[in-house]
């Protein structure tokens, strides 16, 4: 086995220690988390020890279920389910690199399109753009959010 992940070793060890705090909201996060991480190292064909890169991609996806479940039951009324689905997130979040913000967004994707030297090619160059910020953006922004601003620079 290679080098134990310090994320996954920090989940566990927060976990613990929510347990001894009695911190339910943490606690149940943590073990669906380390959960998600289990499954993932498992998926393949065989199974492999993540590195921190691909928590931080579990988590990332973990966070934005949580997000877009938070959204449905807001929608349907269930704002006590909501707000259980985003504290849940926030607890995901804390384990995460920090978030861009929208300009940063912006200027990341431009600074992208003029390193490139794509600009002027329109959609054609997407995927290229798409391929250059995902190293850049993992973890750090909604690839939607992304990529509809990659989409409004090419336009």
């Amino acid at each position: 086995m290679g080098v134990m992940s310090e994320l996954k070793d920090r989940l566990r060890s927060d976990l613990t220690t929510a347990m001894k705090a009695r911190d339910d909201l943490r606690s149940s996060t943590l073990r669906m988390v380390l959960t998600a991480i289990t499954n993932a190292e498992v998926a393949g064909k065989q199974a492999k020890e993540l590195t921190d890169d691909d928590i931080i991609s579990v988590l990332a996806s973990e966070a934005k279920k949580r997000r877009e479940a938070a959204v449905a039951f807001a929608d349907g009324g269930r704002q006590d389910s909501a707000d259980k689905e985003l504290a849940e997130a926030g607890v995901i979040a804390d384990y995460l690199p920090a978030q861009l913000t929208p300009a940063e967004v912006t200027a990341l994707v431009a600074s992208t399109i003029a390193e490139l030297g794509v600009s002027g090619e329109g959609m054609k160059a997407m995927g290229k753009v798409m391929g250059a910020l995902q190293p850049k953006i993992k973890g750090r922004a909604d690839g939607g959010v992304v990529s509809a601003q990659v989409r409004a620079q090419l336009g």
